[in-house]
């Protein structure tokens, strides 16, 4: 009797080829500006082990449509991050992967060749909101990735705005577990969150390709 069993196991899907996989089916939105969603970007494995990071949540945050204005508590995926903590090093690595930085390049049109890794883990808490802005152009290309799976959280995606004085919202992107969108900064990136509740805790990486100009090297993944 063959005792086999019927199917084959499944094998793991690496990070890479996850991704890979990913940017070949993102949707492009030329308007207001080109951006990508994609969808199953990594590994479910490794989503909820960046969701479960024991990064602390910040305490009393500043709520003033700024991030910087929280810097002493922003959290990076640092060399010494990296080393605590597994998951942080499997994402670093990936975003590292001179394929996977070849392929976001012509993908998006980004110049990456000599692009720093950036990589930070935010955790975002009612009453946070970001104010309409363009990244600044020492960014290279912003690619967000949401972590959290709680559904009460579907419509805390990041929103686009209009060129318009008055930075209409026209769109929003979809907020869920291994979702999220990238775009390359320039003069009509309009984004950020407008204000509303968010029911739990917001949790997202905000993956950067930095020039090497790049003054904060603490924050970088390979400095």
């Amino acid at each position: 009797m063959d005792t086999r069993p019927m199917y084959a196991p499944v094998r793991p899907t690496s990070p890479r080829a996850s991704f890979l996989t990913s940017l070949k089916r993102a949707t492009h939105v030329a308007h207001p500006f080109d951006y990508w969603l994609l969808d199953d970007m990594l590994p479910p494995a490794l989503i909820d082990d960046l969701a479960a990071l024991p990064f602390p949540a910040p305490s009393d945050p500043v709520f003033d449509g700024r991030r910087e204005s929280n810097n002493g508590t922003r959290a990076y995926f640092s060399p010494m991050n990296q080393a605590r903590h597994p998951a942080c090093k499997a994402t670093a690595q990936l975003f590292n992967d001179l394929g996977v930085i070849g392929a976001l390049g012509a993908a998006t049109g980004a110049r990456l060749e000599d692009g720093q890794l950036r990589i930070e883990y935010c955790q975002d808490a009612d009453g946070f909101w970001l104010e309409p802005h363009c990244d600044i152009k020492v960014k290279r290309l912003t690619l967000l990735i949401y972590l959290s799976p709680e559904p009460e959280l579907a419509d805390t995606g990041t929103d686009v705005y209009d060129c318009s004085p008055e930075h209409r919202r026209v769109a929003t992107a979809p907020y869920g577990p291994n979702k999220g969108l990238i775009f390359v900064p320039g003069d009509n990136t309009w984004h950020g969150f407008s204000q509303r509740p968010i029911r739990g805790l917001r949790k997202s990486i905000i993956v950067n390709y930095v020039a090497p100009s790049w003054q904060n090297r603490q924050e970088l993944a390979f400095p």
